[in-house]
Order: structure tokens, then C-alpha cells, then sequence
């Protein structure tokens, strides 16, 4: 065979790419299958395999088609996708170009109720200020359920148990499968036409998002959204979750607990009846204690304020301020006739008048004359102490004694220690100085 006749591995694989990809079968293919080995870029492109019991397929989907994506793609997900074969020359490989992908089956409804959720949530259908408070002591209870289901007898039950005072009311209605929307809006509808109930339970067994996708229905919302009765939503198990659950005034995780919510116990209503009775009791005690003690006080004002009682106090006040008066005048009159004599005893001639303060001079010229010999002879003596004093310490009377002054640049010299050898010193004595020059020094020992 000639040599001309081998294909190079370029060759056959850009063959095998045109074939691929212009056969208008492979140009728009429709598969499903399980995503495993998922992987996401950091471009965001995505890659993956799809695969069934017996094959997988290489998968990749650029970031122009995620943009589209209503869910996040997961290993173990089973999806449907719409995509082109494509051929990698490089590796001589073909795989499944993605342009779109869904979830497959119940998947689908997970998405529907995601973006329901979110459009709903968008309107304020689940904010808190719209839920209406559930009554405490309700006269009665309308329930919107299967008549022929067990959430009716469930809620009959817990009701007789804990509150005999309201009655059940049943709007009998599909819960799951054709028509059950529209006989929940009707029955929703209905009670709030009638308005005999307080509350409104919506429940249901339990079951998949199919049985339960009635409640997630918008016009089942609307209504609930729309009623003016307080409702209760306990539809399928606690782990179970319907839009319903979202927007209505309270959830409960099962029917019980629904009709549990809706009712006050019996024993705690009597335990508190017992309470209040205690209260009121105490209270009227109080009361009656404190009325007693205020006929008490008006018993006692009113002897007091008696006409008698009164005259009584006046004379009483009378006799007190002619006795008061009596003592005054007479304190008084002493007082003025003291007064009388003072100024009497003051009132003397003048020529008596002169005669005193001569007297009074007299005196003073003595005591005077008295105080200044006093004076001179204190500050005598105290001229001779300080005199004495001063002789005592009179440098020169010191000098008197052979005592004698020394000093060095006009410094007095205390002590040996301030003088060096042939320093010049000047010696002061009572009649002149003596300047010197030192020859030795000699420390005295004084120990």
C-alpha cells in the first residue's frame, strides 16, 4: 500500500468534526440525563458529564447560556438540555454543546415554586404586617379540608379536649389533584362571605409537591392573602412547606397543632379563672379595708365639725385669749413703769452733771500720770536688758577678752581646712589688723 494512502491523525479527526457538526441530526439534540463530575470555571463555563444506566456523554455549557439558568446545576441532578455535538481536535474527543437546561420532573415544580416564591415575596404577600392576629376564645372555627380525611376528625378531637365553648364548622373541599384549587378559593371565599367563623384552618395529610402543589397555586394564595378571617395553614408534615404556609396568619407543622394554636387549653383558662378570683378577692378586701377606714375618718370628722363641738372650741379659743390678754397687759404695765423709773433716775440738774464729769477728769488725770511712770520705767529697763545684751555680744568686747577676727579675701576663716600654706590672711584685733602669710598647718586633734 503506498504511503500516500495513510491519513495523519489531523486528517481524519478534522474529517470526523465536519461530519459531526454540519449533520443536521447532531445540530439540535434533545437528551436527558444525571449531571456528574460537575465543575464550574472561573470564566463560567460549565462542565460536566451526562449520563444514564449504560453511557455518559462529555457536556459543557459557555457562560453566554448559564446567564439563563432558573436553578443551580449540582452532581446528581436530572436535567433536560437542548445542545449541538461538538468535536475537540486536540484530543480527538466529541462532546455535547449545552444552550439550555432544566431540572426533569419534580424538578421542574421545585423551580415553578422558587419563582412563585419570589413574585409573591416581591408583592409583600409574606410580610409580617400583614398577618392578622388569631382570636384567643374564637365562637367558632371553620375548617377547609377533605371531608372524608382524617385532619377534620383530628381537629374535632383536640378542640373537644381543650375548649368546649366553639364549634367546628367543616367547608368541605379537594385537596389534591384536578379542580382542587378552585374548590379551596371557592371554600375560602365562602367562609369569608358567611363570616360566622373566627378562624380559619387549611389543612391537609401529608404527600409530595405534586398532591401538595395545590397550595401553591396563586389564585389559592390570592385568597388567603385576601381573606379577612385569620387563617391557620397545617398542610402536609412539619418538614413540608406550600407558599400557603407563607402567606397565611400562622403556621402550624400539623393538624393537631393547628387546632392547638386556635384554642385556649381548658386547665390553663381554669388555672387563670383561679388566679383572677384570687386577685378580684384581694382586690375587694382592699377595697372594703380602705372604705371602713375612710367612714372611719368621716365618723370622726363629723363630731368634730358638730355645731356644739365647734361652739366648744370657739369658747375654748376665748377663754385661752382673755387669760393671754389679761397676762400681756399686766406684763406690759411693769414694763412701762420700769421704763418710768429708769428715765427718772437718769434725770439729774446740771450743776450735778458738771460735778461728775469733774469727777470723771480727775480720775483720769490720775490714771493717766499713773500709766506714763509705769511706761517710762518698763521701757528703762527694757533699754538696759537689750544694752547689756548688745555689749555681750559686741564683737569688740570680744576682742577685749584676746580674741581676734580672721579672714582670707574678705571671707571669715572657721577652720584649718579652709587655708592652704602661704596663703595671705588678714588677722582684725580690737585696736587694728595684721595681714599674714600662712608658714604651717596644724589640725588639732579634738576627739
Amino acid at each position: 500500500m503506498s504511503y500516500s494512502n495513510y491519513l495523519t491523525v489531523t486528517a481524519l479527526t478534522t474529517y470526523l468534526k465536519v461530519k459531526l457538526e454540519n449533520d443536521p441530526h447532531l445540530k439540535k439534540i434533545l437528551l436527558k440525563g444525571e449531571i456528574s463530575n460537575f465543575k464550574r470555571h472561573s470564566t463560567g463555563h460549565l462542565y460536566f458529564s451526562l449520563k444514564d444506566e449504560k453511557s455518559s456523554i462529555n457536556s459543557m455549557m459557555f457562560s453566554s447560556y448559564t446567564k439563563s439558568l432558573l436553578f443551580e446545576p449540582k452532581d446528581g441532578d436530572h436535567v433536560l438540555v437542548e445542545g449541538y455535538i461538538s468535536l475537540y481536535e486536540a484530543r480527538g474527543t466529541y462532546s455535547i454543546s449545552i444552550t439550555s437546561m432544566t431540572l426533569d420532573g419534580v424538578g421542574e415544580l421545585y423551580l415553578k415554586y422558587e419563582q412563585l416564591k419570589k413574585d409573591f415575596e416581591a408583592l409583600g404577600y409574606f410580610d409580617s404586617k400583614y398577618k392578622k392576629p388569631i382570636p384567643k376564645f374564637p365562637k367558632a372555627i371553620g375548617v377547609i379540608t377533605s371531608e372524608t380525611g382524617a385532619v377534620i376528625q383530628d381537629i374535632k378531637t383536640t378542640v373537644s379536649r381543650r375548649y368546649l365553648l366553639t364549634k367546628i364548622i367543616l367547608y368541605p373541599a379537594l385537596v389534591q389533584g384536578e379542580g382542587s384549587k378552585d374548590s379551596l378559593v371557592r371554600q375560602i371565599k365562602r367562609a369569608n362571605e358567611e363570616a360566622i367563623v373566627d378562624t380559619l384552618i387549611i389543612g391537609r395529610g401529608g404527600g409530595s409537591i405534586e398532591d401538595l402543589w395545590s397550595f401553591n397555586e396563586p389564585e389559592v394564595i390570592t385568597a388567603i392573602f385576601e381573606s379577612k378571617i385569620p387563617v391557620i395553614t397545617a398542610i402536609g408534615h412539619e418538614t413540608d412547606t406550600t407558599l400557603s404556609d407563607f402567606v397565611s396568619d400562622l403556621r402550624a407543622p400539623t393538624p393537631t397543632a393547628a387546632a392547638e394554636l386556635a384554642t385556649p387549653n381548658i386547665n390553663d383558662l381554669l388555672i387563670n379563672i383561679k388566679e383572677k378570683e384570687q386577685q378580684l378577692n384581694y382586690y375587694i378586701n382592699e377595697r372594703l379595708k380602705n372604705i371602713k377606714l375612710q367612714l372611719m375618718n368621716l365618723d370622726e370628722r363629723l363630731v368634730i365639725s358638730s355645731p356644739k363641738a365647734k361652739l366648744e372650741t370657739i369658747h375654748d379659743r376665748v377663754s385661752d385669749l382673755s387669760y393671754l390678754l389679761n397676762k400681756n397687759y399686766k406684763n406690759k404695765l411693769t414694763q412701762y413703769e420700769y421704763q418710768v423709773l429708769v428715765l427718772k433716775n437718769k434725770l439729774i440738774s446740771p450743776k450735778d452733771k458738771i460735778h461728775n464729769i469733774e469727777q470723771k477728769i480727775m480720775l483720769l488725770e490720775k490714771a493717766l500720770s499713773s500709766n506714763y511712770q509705769h511706761k517710762v520705767s518698763r521701757l528703762e529697763s527694757d533699754f538696759k536688758s537689750l544694752t547689756s545684751k548688745l555689749n555681750a555680744l559686741n564683737p569688740l568686747n570680744i576682742m577685749e577678752r584676746g580674741f581676734s577676727l580672721t579672714t582670707k579675701n574678705q571671707k571669715v576663716i572657721t577652720s584649718i581646712k579652709e587655708l592652704n600654706k602661704d596663703d595671705v590672711i588678714e588677722v582684725d584685733f580690737k585696736d587694728g589688723s595684721v595681714e599674714s602669710k600662712v608658714i604651717q598647718i596644724k589640725e588639732r586633734n579634738l576627739k
